[in-house]
């Protein structure tokens, strides 16, 4: 016969159990991934849009606007952009990953090891951290505190996340 007194029985998961699985990502991972990101964007966005101005010229202005190439160009440039954005957005949503960090096996939590939120990838690590690379040499400190211990940059610090192994 059971105590209908006791207190209930649950299984109790300390917090350091479940950081105890995250292994931060290599830090020269990191630099790769962010690399092939920028490589990535100026592939799909930025050489049509170079090709696209290359295309217009002093010559190309006509009654009914720029060339159809140049226009074609620009288009490219548009759909690049939007489909690097929603690939982007759904693997950050999904699983705190741009499209590089998802090739290279890495992804974003929070420290405490639980998902981190587009709202707070976006807004804390990007959106901040651009404003704050108006000060000066804020650009060159942030990535240099990735030596720490801890491997998080400024920009993790901030949005109270870090980077790890998939």
């Amino acid at each position: 016969m059971t105590n209908p007194y006791a207190p209930p029985s649950a299984t109790v998961y300390d917090v350091a159990d479940r950081n105890a699985s995250l292994v931060p990502a290599d830090r020269g991972t990191r630099l790769g991934a962010q690399i092939l990101d920028a490589v990535i964007v100026g592939v799909m966005v930025y050489v049509p849009f170079l090709i696209g101005a290359a295309l217009v010229g002093p010559t190309e202005f006509d009654a009914s606007g720029l060339s159809p190439l140049a226009l074609a160009a620009f288009l490219v440039c548009v759909i690049g952009l939007i489909t690097w954005l929603y690939f982007t957005v759904i693997f950050v949503s999904r699983n705190g990953q741009t499209i590089a960090k998802k090739w290279l096996d890495i992804k974003v939590v929070r420290s405490d090891g639980s998902p981190a939120s587009l709202g707070r990838i976006f807004w804390l690590r990007n959106v901040l951290n651009g404003f704050l690379s108006i000060i000066p040499l804020y650009g060159i400190i942030d990535p240099l505190f990735i030596f720490s211990e801890s491997r998080q940059c400024l920009h993790d610090r901030l949005a109270d996340t870090i980077v790890v192994n998939a």
